[in-house]
């Protein structure tokens, strides 16, 4: 349980880490990417439309597990706070409601990579809908 105790924190930390890192990224590439778009490098709807989208599953991906990510922390730093309750024989509502207090962060922190990425998710599919929707009026008017 020692060692259990010593990485559950570093694992979940780095792995919220990672997620955030990843969707800052996917991020600013399709900012990027949809500021400088140019339909006519594109054959046909279909292709236009997978460039436009690119990504953006991972950014959905990222938004709809980093709060499981978060909430599998706290469960581990509940389990661990009882674990060490029942192993010393001590009831301390101090030591309970510090050890309860700091499996939240996990949850917390799943939450601050979550709702960034799920506003960023959202930004962005607008975006795509909007160039989409001027293709095909594009291809109406022409």
């Amino acid at each position: 349980m020692e060692l259990f105790k010593q990485t559950v924190d570093i694992l979940i930390f780095a792995i919220l880490g990672f997620m955030g890192f990843l969707a800052l990224w996917i991020t600013i590439e399709r900012l990027l990417f949809l500021k400088k778009a140019d339909p006519a490098r594109y054959a046909s709807q279909d292709s236009w439309d997978e460039a436009l989208t690119n990504n953006l599953t991972t950014l959905y991906i990222i938004y709809s597990n980093a709060p499981y990510i978060g909430l599998l922390g706290t469960v581990s730093g509940i389990m661990i706070t009882f674990y060490d309750m029942g192993s010393s024989g001590n009831i301390d509502a101090g030591g309970i409601m510090t050890g309860l207090s700091l499996a939240l962060k996990a949850t917390a922190l799943g939450l601050a990579v979550a709702i960034p990425t799920l506003i960023a998710y959202n930004a962005l599919q607008r975006k795509v809908n909007v160039l989409s929707t001027r293709w095909k009026r594009q291809e109406a008017a022409s």
